[in-house]
């Protein structure tokens, strides 16, 4: 009797046990979603594998996020019933592949290739992180079969977090590209150089995809700090709301010429005024960086010898660039069941019973 209890028992959990909202991820950006990659590129100057980053992880542990805990990537997976995938650079040389998903986001990669250089000296830009999905697909056709892999993929998530660096390089003093480029010539760039991406990713199966447009990056202390009032870069804040604009009439675009494809456009920009101007989130220290020094605490970068404030849920900024954990769980709760104010034409929840 208590051997058929015991499997009644075993059958009834793992009957009631929920099903992942998606069969994998792959995740595609920057530092906002790099879970470890740039530990592995031994020429970047943009890692995080070091103090105090991590102070909040489970076991205080700097694991090349650019955050005091988890980032978006981690809270999104965790909404849909999935692990966080592992940094594809960490697999390198496996003789298999997670089924579930691998994270091909780094810090200081943008959208164009030399954005990476200019940011981070060595960064995988977005270019690169396909590259490396087509390499992870065609392992997982050899897995699966065409038909197989193909099924898998159209049911995937494929998020999407990028063109931050693009604006910072095309910003950074003495850069190359803003004498040879107008503001829209290389917002333009940034588009197309995006819109071949995203159909090779298309071509390659990807069906669900989630893009998001580029914060109000002249509003983090890093920027803030070169301004003698310290307020918000208006010209890079510009610059970003031309991109989007541009981004959102893109994705549109694609839309109809996709057949099967369907996406989710989350407004990063709105998503950080939002919660810069709503007290109601509980981040009263908006232009100031948790971990840094100097002015602003921004200017220096998170470092072992920074000093880090106490509470960590009060400051928007983590350090010069980057949210805190706690703003990252707001936003993962933006993009996996937000409203239309931040989400378009549909969150990430309903994203996966689309189609």
């Amino acid at each position: 009797m208590a051997f058929m209890l015991v499997c009644v028992l075993v059958f009834t959990i793992s009957v009631c046990k929920a099903q992942p909202a998606a069969p994998a991820i792959y995740v595609f950006g920057d530092s906002f979603m790099d879970v470890g990659n740039n530990n592995y590129l031994l020429l970047s100057v943009v890692k995080a594998n070091f103090p105090h980053n991590g102070i909040d992880f489970p076991n205080m542990k700097p694991t090349g996020r650019f955050s005091n805990g988890k980032n978006i990537a981690d809270f999104l997976v965790k909404e849909i019933g999935l692990p966080t995938p592992p940094p594809y650079l960490s697999l390198v040389g496996s003789a298999t592949l997670p089924i579930n998903g691998v994270s091909f986001a780094s810090g200081g990669g943008g959208i164009l290739n030399e954005s990476g250089r200019i940011i981070a000296v060595q960064a995988l830009s977005l270019g690169q992180q396909v590259d490396y999905f087509t390499m992870v697909r065609d392992r997982l056709v050899r897995q699966l079969g065409p038909s197989g892999a193909q099924a898998r993929l159209s049911k995937s998530l494929f998020p999407i977090v990028i063109g931050t660096n693009d604006l910072f390089a095309y910003f950074t003093v003495g850069s190359l590209v803003a004498k040879l480029y107008t503001p829209q010539q290389y917002v333009d760039r940034m588009l197309s150089t995006f819109k071949g991406l995203f159909k090779t990713l298309y071509g390659l199966g990807a069906r669900k995809l989630v893009v998001a447009g580029v914060p109000a990056v002249g509003c983090c202390p890093m920027q803030r700090r070169t301004n003698r009032t310290g307020e918000c870069i208006v010209e890079l804040n510009n610059m970003a709301i031309k991109y989007n604009d541009g981004l959102k009439m893109m994705l549109q675009e694609l839309k109809s010429e996709l057949p099967g494809m369907n996406y989710a456009y989350f407004d990063y920009y709105g998503a950080w005024v939002s919660l810069f101007q709503n007290e109601t989130y509980g981040f009263t220290e908006i232009k100031e960086a948790c971990c840094g020094l100097g002015n602003l605490n921004a200017d220096v970068p998170c470092i072992p010898i920074a000093r880090f404030c106490p509470n960590r849920k009060n400051h928007f900024f983590w350090d010069r660039v980057h949210p805190t954990e706690a703003a990252a769980i707001f936003f993962s709760d933006m993009l996996y069941s937000g409203l239309q104010q931040f989400m378009a034409p549909m969150n990430v929840e309903q994203l996966l019973l689309a189609g």
